[in-house]
């Protein structure tokens, strides 16, 4: 029997999942959250808890790790985390063999998540897709030819900084209107509260946004993005105005990769995406009326769900043993 250990190093929870090369089920999964004041020591004793749990004694044939942040994938070195203080270039790969006596393959989420569905998930069968992950940020991840393409420094796939409206919203990167500025959870979030902060009641007592403040108890710190779809699917104008920009900003970046690519399908996951019918509908149109009438393509939902980086991870620990 060959095991595989799959490791999901997120920014909130870490995670730990053995399963039978070949299975579909897992063997033993444990995850934790990560401590709100952690760093990467205290992330690694959780997580070797963890694989302790779900090894029960035994020794792993190899290794696959899906982490939350930049990551050398060729040398396994963690560069940073976005997350949690104290990853800056950490061996992970080389401490991980060392510690379990098994080859380690290694990469980040959004990488690891396309790996995942292309082997396990809505990609099989395809030479080409783009993996996006519209949660608290978004990120893609590539296969091209059946194969993971990272770039020259392990950067390709960063759609999420790609500027679809230069006059819109200041983003973190530094960068006006970008697709994350847009249609990330917490912006969405954030640009809904500026919203309801400007709106005054009308002449018969009711807003726009009425929906929203009733779903949040008018407290606007409760504001997230599944607040907005929920409010959205019933009728808020506010919530739906954010959700459509958002999907706006999304299909415009998926229009114009696929213009400058040109992969069979785009599979979508995350968060943002249970939004409902709508904010797909406006996904799909905007992203066709963006590429060109020649270009063919597919937008799809991810299949793996919240385990796309631990099934991603399992593909790169059997990618090792190949």
């Amino acid at each position: 029997m060959t095991l595989i250990l799959a490791l999901d190093f997120g920014g909130t929870k870490l995670a730990a999942a053995t399963v039978k090369a070949g299975a579909k089920e897992w063997l033993d999964h444990e995850s934790r959250f990560s401590p709100p004041n952690g760093d990467a020591l205290t992330d690694l004793e959780i997580m070797r808890s963890l694989i302790d749990s779900v090894l029960k004694g035994k020794r792993p044939d190899a290794i696959g790790v899906s982490f939350g942040g930049p990551v050398d994938a060729t040398t396994g070195l963690v560069r940073l985390s976005h997350h949690v203080p104290g990853w800056e270039n950490v061996p992970l790969k080389q401490i991980l063999e060392e510690d379990y006596h098994a080859p380690a393959g290694i990469d980040n989420d959004a990488n690891v998540a396309a790996v995942g569905e292309h082997r396990f998930g809505a990609g099989q069968g395809y030479d080409s897709l783009f993996y996006i992950t519209i949660s608290t940020g978004v990120g893609g991840g590539w296969i091209l030819d059946g194969k993971p393409w990272r770039g020259a420094l392990g950067m390709a796939g960063e759609i999420g900084h790609m500027v679809v409206d230069p006059r819109g919203p200041l983003c973190l990167c530094g960068k006006r209107g970008c697709v994350e500025r847009l249609a990330s959870g917490p912006y969405m979030a954030q640009n809904a509260r500026e919203m309801l902060e400007k709106e005054s009641p009308s002449a018969d007592g009711k807003s726009r946004g009425d929906i929203l403040r009733y779903l949040i108890g008018n407290d606007l710190n409760l504001l997230t993005g599944k607040v907005i779809s929920a409010a959205a699917a019933n009728g808020d104008e506010i919530a739906q105005e954010v959700l459509y920009r958002g999907a706006w900003a999304l299909g415009v970046g998926i229009g114009n990769v696929a213009n400058l690519m040109n992969p069979q399908r785009f599979v979508l996951g995350g968060g943002v995406t249970k939004a409902g019918d709508n904010f797909w509908t406006v996904v799909r149109k905007v992203a066709r009326e963006t590429a060109l009438p020649e270009v063919n393509f597919e937008v799809v939902r991810a299949l793996l769900g919240d385990d796309a980086p631990l099934w991603g991870a399992v593909a790169l620990g059997l990618n090792v043993l190949d």
